[in-house]
């Protein structure tokens, strides 16, 4: 008993200066966020009846989790089909999709914005090849508005969704799928019901990881949404850096952090014991 709390104090002294240094870089700012939320500009609960009667603040609101959403699942399915190659694909297969993978994390989110601006513009290089071949007359809007900001948020995130996607395919028993294949199961249906399945842990995981990226974007929806498109952290930007309004900014942003703590707490508590173990 005497070594066991012994270790347990050894551990909390070491954890005492990471504890520490989160506290003061995040826990002591933060608080000061929410201090300005009920004292700006004039003290009460002003800046929160905002959110629920301002139809701006909850058009952006549900903007940003419409978005969000259609990101998660567009990069989880996309990052799903490039890890069984990273994973599961032949030596070639293998190295293609890690340089996929790597090289986007060389290259910094506002060059791939720009980027993005630059395919998808009226005069990129997407609609001046399809006007070239006469697929189309006129300039697609494929860019200033949510189709842009989705393309170029789904390409920053794929990444990130492949490493918890790799870790549950690298820790999966491959005598069952090849027992499943020595039942009759055809590969298709081995795919679907059997591999799919034990993977739900890293799609869970990678789901999470994109949304709650998705929710706090800010240079990909601000280049690529061109105004037109504004998100939550956008949103938190033009209040405080332009209004200037920095109560209800700091209100946004206490909500927008107390939204993210209250999803990830959910799907620890009710998901993870029936579904990631």
């Amino acid at each position: 008993m005497r070594a066991y709390l012994s270790d347990r104090m050894g551990a909390a002294l070491l954890m005492a200066p990471l504890l520490l240094f989160l506290a003061l870089a995040y826990a002591w700012p933060f608080l000061g966020v929410v201090k300005w939320s009920f004292t700006l500009p004039t003290p009460g609960l002003g800046q929160y009846d905002a959110l629920l009667t301002d139809d701006l603040v909850q058009s952006v609101f549900i903007r940003t989790l419409r978005i969000a959403a259609v990101v998660t699942v567009v990069s989880v399915a996309a990052a799903y089909a490039i890890t069984v190659v990273w994973v599961r694909g032949t030596p070639a297969q293998r190295l293609v999709a890690e340089f996929c993978i790597l090289v986007p994390f060389w290259i910094s989110v506002l060059t791939r914005a720009f980027g993005w601006v630059a395919l998808l513009s009226n005069r990129g290089l997407i609609n001046t090849w399809l006007q070239a071949i006469g697929f189309i007359s006129e300039p697609l809007a494929l860019v200033r508005n949510e189709f842009g900001v989705i393309v170029g948020m789904t390409h920053f995130l794929i990444p990130f969704a492949v490493f918890p996607l790799a870790s549950a395919m690298r820790s999966l028993d491959d005598r069952v799928l090849l027992a499943a294949r020595g039942l009759g199961s055809s590969r298709m249906r081995t795919f679907w019901s059997v591999f799919v399945p034990m993977t739900r842990s890293g799609i869970i995981g990678a789901a999470l990881i994109v949304f709650v990226f998705s929710l706090g974007f800010f240079v990909t929806p601000a280049i690529l949404g061109g105004g037109r498109s504004v998100m939550v952290a956008e949103l938190i930007y033009l209040r405080i850096f332009q209004s200037p309004d920095w109560g209800l900014g700091a209100a946004i942003s206490v909500v927008l952090v107390l939204f993210v703590g209250a999803l990830m707490a959910l799907l620890f508590r009710y998901v993870r014991p029936k579904q990631l173990i």
